[in-house]
């Protein structure tokens, strides 16, 4: 009973991600939310952010307008460390009856919360609301290409700007949201069902007769009855201390022919997909180049040494072809500090299957934005359940190795990346505290990560190592030597420093333009949906890697140089060098990061995706030339 109990919860796990995920995915037979006339709409605020500080905090943590009892909505692991903080707002919608003038609250500024207004004005923070599962987004219109209209995620808290006639600029709050709330009508049903969700937010000083009044006060310059209605922000409402605030809203409905199914078709409209093509052509150029390489050296390798073995052949072409011959005893000679290699085979192989498996869910489907945090929480748990094949894969190659303390490299492969990882997290974490921010994750989610690693990945790992170093050695196909062959002078081109920074270009070369959208959609706060483009990268870059792994591989052996192990492993790794370099050029042309602790978080989350992608890319060049070493000197004739 006891052993079963373990799997038994594991089962469970994955049933509730499952679950969670199929939530947002729309299912034959599962109904969207459908609204009568009349009928209350529930508005949720969220997080305030900011692409100047990327430091996001609680819509309450400023002066806005409160209901009577403020109330966290439940959330998941991802939206966690993404740092949402969904509450519930004062704002009243009632389905297809529109409102006009509402009055919300009225305010009067003191010197902090006009100071922490001022603060996020200067920042460029906005306002992130949602409405039955959709974000609030601002209508802008272009006039490139033909007219078309693009969203932007929230509304400013407020703008700079001057006074006619004066040079001193001064802060102006967005106080009048005219909200849009779209939506679709079924003609077989009858149903409506909310399919978009839009503001255009006003500056507006208010004035009104008499003494203030929440019930009783009507304003001059927003009044239905006197047909006054707020359409610009002509005179602002002016930030400073002792100023009042009346903040108001109305609210439109409009019917729209976009079906439930289609409503975030909007939010994902890609209108640079042109270059994704050219990124995915650019890439297969790229791998076509080299995979006429690795089929030249096949043919060169395999065909000639193999099957024209015995017919006579002139004396350069015979030493110019059988360089890498040379070394078969000592090619299989254990590399220096092999358990590290494992080690690092195996995180590999976990990054490798985390990636794999969330692709194909994101391909499926599953992973849609509208599902907040789901992909997140995906490569959270699958990186914990790859945990398995990560122990496997390391102690396979320990045991080949001929070690024998499988458990000291199963605790290595267990602790040493994620170690660091959380290191550099925890760091991170606490600047992001210090700030106040609601971007710095709780303890109690700290604690659920750590009892994630240590109560299901360690096991795991444990459980994969176990079988693998119970599974018969991988067995080299030729004899090594007891004396290890003395290495000849190589040429400064096959330099082990200079063939590895050489090897990473091409790897990476295939992704970059992919990236470019990736930390787009990261940094800038944009939604990345286009999972189909990412998996076509994804599969050239695992060729790529593959191929120029294998190329630079046999020019080695040929060179006599039998240590190939951890340069196979360093020279596609060495991609994640380039990346790095990519990311700093990214901060420094396309972000307006000011603040120190704003740029230690952008840095320190690229290097650990950098440490990731190194991790990754490495783990297939050496399998690539783990292959490629085996299938040459299994197939040749030695004497």
């Amino acid at each position: 009973m006891g052993k079963a109990a373990p799997s038994r919860y594991l089962w469970i796990s994955v049933c509730v991600l499952l679950f969670v995920h199929a939530r947002s995915f729309y299912l034959p037979g599962v109904s969207p939310q459908e609204f009568k006339k009349g009928e209350a709409l529930t508005v949720k605020v969220n997080k305030l952010t900011s692409t100047k500080t990327q430091l996001p905090y609680t819509f309450y943590s400023l002066d806005y307008c409160q209901p009577p009892k403020i109330v966290d909505s439940a959330e998941n692991l991802g939206e966690v460390l993404r740092g949402d903080r969904i509450e519930n707002s004062p704002y009243e919608f009632k389905m297809r009856e529109p409102q006009m003038c509402n009055i919300l609250c009225q305010k009067t500024l003191n010197a902090k919360t006009a100071k922490d207004f001022k603060e996020k004005i200067d920042d460029e923070y906005r306002v992130n609301m949602i409405l039955d599962n959709l974000p609030l987004v601002v209508p802008i219109e272009r006039t490139e290409p033909r007219n078309s209209i693009v969203y932007q995620r929230g509304f400013n808290v407020g703008f700079k700007g001057q006074y006619a006639g004066t040079n001193e600029h001064k802060h102006f709050i967005y106080n009048h949201l005219s909200f849009t709330v779209k939506f679709h009508r079924d003609k077989e049903t009858g149903a409506t069902r909310i399919v978009g969700f839009e503001v255009k937010p006003f500056s507006v000083k208010h004035a009104y007769e008499g003494e203030w009044s929440e019930k009783t006060t009507t304003l001059t310059t927003c009044n239905p009855h006197a047909k006054r209605l707020v359409t610009s922000s002509e005179s602002p409402q002016e930030v400073e201390d002792k100023n009042e605030i009346i903040f108001t809203y109305d609210v439109d409905f409009k019917e729209s022919d976009i079906k439930w199914a289609s409503r975030w078709d909007t939010y994902l409209l890609m209108a640079d997909d042109q270059i994704h093509w050219f990124s995915v052509v650019n890439s297969l150029m790229i791998v076509l180049f080299l995979s006429g390489m690795v089929a030249m050296i096949m043919l060169r390798t395999l065909f000639r040494d193999i099957s024209k073995y015995n017919q006579l052949e002139t004396q350069e072409e015979a030493q110019e072809e059988t360089g890498w011959k040379l070394v078969h005893g000592d090619v299989f000679r254990p590399p220096a500090n092999s358990d590290l290699l494992c080690v690092y085979v195996g995180t590999g192989v976990q990054f490798f299957g985390m990636i794999l498996v969330t692709m194909i869910f994101a391909l499926l489907g599953f992973l849609s934005p509208s599902n907040r945090g789901g992909l997140m929480t995906a490569m959270v748990l699958l990186w914990v359940f790859m945990g398995l094949f990560a122990g496997y894969s390391s102690a396979r190659l320990y045991k080949m190795f001929k070690g024998t303390e499988w458990k000291k490299i199963t605790l290595k492969t267990a602790f040493m990346f994620p170690a660091t990882i959380f290191a550099v997290f925890f760091v991170l974490n606490a600047l992001i505290w210090g700030q106040k921010s609601s971007g710095a994750v709780p303890f109690g989610t700290m604690f659920a990560l750590v009892m994630l690693w240590f109560g299901i990945s360690v096991p795991l790992v444990f459980v994969g190592s176990y079988v693998g170093f119970k599974k018969a050695t991988i067995e080299d196909p030729v004899r090594t030597n007891k004396i290890p062959r003395q290495i000849p002078d190589q040429p400064w081109y096959m330099h082990p420093a200079f063939s590895i920074l050489i090897g990473g270009i091409l790897p990476f070369g295939a992704v970059f333009i992919e990236l470019f959208f990736i930390l787009t959609s990261i940094w800038l706060h944009q939604f990345y949906y286009i999972f189909g483009f990412l998996f076509i990268v994804f599969l050239i870059l695992i060729v790529t890697c593959a191929e120029i792994t294998i190329v630079l591989c046999y020019f080695q052996l040929c060179s006599e140089d039998y240590r190939w192990w951890w340069r196979s492993y360093l020279t596609s790794g060495s991609a994640a060098l380039y990346l790095f370099l990519y990311a700093a050029f990214y901060f420094f042309t396309k972000l307006n990061i000011t603040k120190p602790v704003s740029g230690a978080l952008y840095f320190g989350y690229m290097l650990i995706g950098s440490y990731a992608f190194f991790v990754l890319t490495g783990m297939i060049g050496f399998y690539a030339c783990f292959w490629f070493t085996r299938l040459i000197y299994s197939s040749v004739k030695i004497d």
